[in-house]
């Protein structure tokens, strides 16, 4: 914790071919999490929301590691301290669900704590063979931090959840894929490139505009019923067929040729996936 590090050098960020590629980069300390590093990543994360050059986003870890969960320093510090003040302008964590761009993750080595649970909050992980996953925060005398309670059984169902919560073991890649942490797993070195090509196949062939729009409706419908579900994309639906996007679609799928889709404008970087969020207001 008291070796200097350069803000701008905590996140590394790359564009190619419509893919933006997110690294964390705290290799010291296996990408363990800390407000700047967590301040870094948000940042990033609203930068290329609203750049046109990006379609697809890629998060990884350097060195061979996602992210070893909080810093042990910092953890240290706040039990020695008797509590953690979060400042007020700190991004919610589950930040890249309101991102309009999908996000992918590729996950290497350990996945623990806040990293998994960053790691949940991505549209859907590759992880490599040498993976490990833990939730981690029961053996630390802590309970299911940032949503991790809400996310995690819908991704894998309550009854492993509960296991993974209330143990805080380790889960392994292929079991991970089994239980539908993850999506895929790859051999170990190659979890980085093959996350990128997918995400330049999907830069290449699908409709940024519908796929924000397909993004804010699975997690809107995560946290409302079926009929609300159903109304939403019965709105939507009429909506779709008026974008340049599905003329695009359509005229190139007659033509048997790669679409050309327009890129997505920044009004629509970010999405209000909060269903109920109008009548709180």
């Amino acid at each position: 914790m008291n070796q200097p590090e350069d803000p701008s050098e905590l996140v590394l960020v790359t564009i190619d071919q419509g893919v933006a590629s997110i690294v964390l980069n705290r290799p010291h300390r296996q990408n363990a999490w800390t407000p700047g590093l967590g301040n870094a990543y948000f940042g990033a994360l609203l930068d290329l929301s609203r750049d046109e050059r990006v379609r697809v986003i890629v998060v990884s870890g350097s060195a061979g590691s996602f992210s070893v969960g909080a810093d042990g320093a910092l953890l240290e510090d706040i039990a020695g301290n008797s509590g953690l003040e979060i400042s007020a302008d700190y991004k919610p964590y589950w930040l890249p669900m309101s991102i309009g761009k999908p996000i992918i993750g590729a996950i290497a080595g350990p996945c623990f704590g806040v990293g998994l649970q960053q790691a949940l909050c991505l549209d859907f992980r590759f992880a490599a063979e040498d993976a490990k996953i833990s939730t981690a925060y029961v053996r630390r005398g802590l309970i299911a931090e940032m949503g991790m309670s809400w996310v995690l059984p819908r991704l894998v169902g309550a009854g492993h959840a509960a296991e993974l919560l209330l143990s805080g073991r380790v889960v392994r890649a292929p079991e991970a894929e089994r239980i539908g942490l993850v999506n895929r797993v790859f051999p170990t070195g190659s979890v980085l490139d093959e996350t990128l090509a997918f995400a330049r196949t999907m830069a290449a062939t699908c409709s940024p505009r519908a796929m924000r729009e397909i993004k804010g409706q699975l997690y809107r419908d995560l946290m409302s019923s079926l009929l609300p579900a159903y109304g939403r994309s019965q709105e939507l639906l009429p909506q779709a067929f008026t974008w340049p996007d599905f003329a695009e679609g359509v005229r190139s799928f007659g033509e048997k040729r790669t679409p050309v889709f327009p890129a997505l404008p920044p009004e629509f970087a970010l999405l209000d996936v909060d269903p109920d969020a109008a009548q709180r207001a």
